[in-house]
């Protein structure tokens, strides 16, 4: 049976170093969002902002050269949907970023290499 997925609740944009303060200042100053938060063990340097009814997250990431979006991807199976992506030969991608040892999702990459967390 194909699992239900539907959008998550974050959104991230890992920005390498030279364009964290920046980006900062874009969604804060130029765009006026509202700054929140979370309370969170959060592993980088990160600003979170209130983005309609989802969090946007800029994470300062030292080992990228451009930014890249991620994004979150809620599903009603959690071992349905890893075997869906293994069927339709979608890449896991578990190794870009550790997840908590009691948190129940994966990393996957869409064909144009756009990162989800694919979670229940």
């Amino acid at each position: 049976m194909k699992p239900k997925f539907e959008p998550g609740e974050n959104i991230a944009i890992k920005v390498p170093p030279h364009q964290f303060k920046q980006s900062v200042a874009f969604y804060r100053d130029i765009l006026g969002l509202e700054q929140v938060y979370l309370d969170t063990q959060e592993q980088y340097n990160s600003v979170t902002f209130k983005f309609g009814d989802k969090n946007l997250w800029i994470d300062e990431i030292s080992s990228l050269s451009q930014a890249e979006i991620w994004l979150e991807i809620k599903t009603d199976n959690i071992t349905d949907a890893a075997q869906h992506f293994k069927d339709n030969k979608i890449a896991r991608r578990d190794e870009i970023e550790p997840l908590p040892d009691d948190f129940n999702g994966f990393w996957i990459a869409s064909p144009a290499n756009i990162i989800h967390l694919i979670t229940d």
